[in-house]
């Protein structure tokens, strides 16, 4: 199990991921071993003017305490960032499917990305506008909470910076962040989608070189975190942009119109020794299986070297085809079913038409995306 679901706000599953089980008592020791308490006890004496007692902070188990609150509030923090991004999204009616907290912070899963340009921009802004508001609502806590708890006015205080850094650090143009996708928003003013999506991406990219080498050669020594952050922004970028380029392609297209009319069939009762006869006469690895003109599997070359030659002539193709293949209606956009079939990881799926069942491959969508480049769609690329 990769995450569990710990609460649902607005009908939004807020589900954790199982690295935060080791991140976590990470943050909490690298905090609570008193290393950074007093710090960070500098900046919030000078948020609230009143001095803090180091010795009571770091006095025995105290400063576990600390570590432990801050980072338990830390990620609250970041659920409360997400749930901004998820408000923004409901205003425009967009679905959110759930959002995950994990090691790199949190993600709000809409069921599809905004492409009008004013939609992304405050969806995009919402959630650094919702941590800088839980970062002011921390610090007017300061103003109460009276100085015989310190340790109570230590973790407010530190919840009222670290907020306020994460707005910052969202904004930075490094898309797929906050302040990438509010980039691709502004650049998609005057510009197509997929063109503003590339030119994003590849500030982001920049982003990404930078912090690799920062996280490399850095005044503190190796900072794996840094260049974990540098990965998954080179990674994110180069999927997002990727992804916009084959949505362009695929556009107004259904899985009817990528269904060729040349497929190879093949009778489910056919014997392999007449698939292989079949497969090297017309020069063909793969057959689409066929029982009283429903195609009912695929059949490769890959599937008759199982069987001995001298049981070639007695095994029939239904025995060896592979039959649980993912099932598309043909009306399906051409998009969405080329993820349904990466999520499957098949490579062919069923299709049904008014004539039977069909068979559409990822050689299908290639070929048409080919297809569309050579015509022209814009300037995905």
């Amino acid at each position: 199990m990769r995450s569990l679901k710990i609460a649902s706000v607005w009908g939004i599953p807020i589900k954790l991921h199982v690295s935060l089980l080791v991140v976590l008592p990470i943050f909490a020791w690298l905090l609570g071993s008193g290393q950074q308490i007093e710090l960070y006890a500098g900046l919030i004496e000078a948020l609230t003017g009143a001095p803090l007692d180091i010795a009571a902070l770091t006095d025995g188990s105290t400063s576990w305490v600390i570590g432990t609150a801050a980072a338990v509030g830390l990620f609250v923090s970041v659920a409360l960032h997400e749930l901004g991004h998820a408000w923004a999204a409901m205003r425009y009616d967009l679905e959110v499917e759930s959002i995950t907290l994990w090691i790199l912070g949190g993600l709000a899963n809409l069921g599809s990305i905004p492409r009008e340009w004013n939609k992304e921009f405050w969806i995009a802004v919402a959630g650094p506008a919702t941590s800088v508001l839980v970062g002011a609502a921390c610090y007017g806590a300061l103003t109460v909470i009276p100085a015989s708890r310190p340790v109570v006015v230590f973790v407010a205080g530190w919840l009222a910076v670290t907020n306020v850094v994460l707005a910052v650090f969202n904004m930075i143009p490094a898309f797929p962040m906050d302040g990438g996708r509010v980039l691709r928003a502004l650049l998609a003013r005057n510009r197509p989608y997929a063109t503003a999506t590339r030119l994003a991406a590849g500030v982001g990219k920049t982003f990404a070189i930078l912090f690799g080498v920062f996280g490399l050669l850095g005044a503190g020594g190796i900072n794996p975190m840094m260049i974990l952050l540098a990965l998954f922004i080179y990674g994110a970028a180069s999927g997002e942009s990727r992804t916009v380029v084959l949505a362009d392609l695929l556009e107004g297209l259904t899985v009817d119109d990528l269904v060729t009319d040349g497929v190879a069939t093949i009778a489910a009762d056919a014997t392999i020794s007449e698939f292989v006869t079949r497969m090297f006469a017309e020069r063909r690895t793969q057959f689409a299986v066929v029982d009283d003109g429903d195609v009912v599997g695929i059949i490769t070359s890959d599937d008759f070297r199982a069987v001995p030659p001298e049981d070639r002539d007695t095994t029939t193709v239904a025995e060896l085809m592979a039959s649980d293949l993912l099932t598309l209606a043909g009306s399906t956009p051409a998009f969405d079913a080329l993820v349904e079939l990466d999520q499957s990881r098949s490579t062919e799926a069923f299709v049904a038409t008014p004539e039977g069942t069909r068979v559409v491959s990822r050689a299908d969508f290639a070929s048409a995306m080919e297809m569309r480049k050579m015509l022209g769609t814009g300037d995905p690329f």
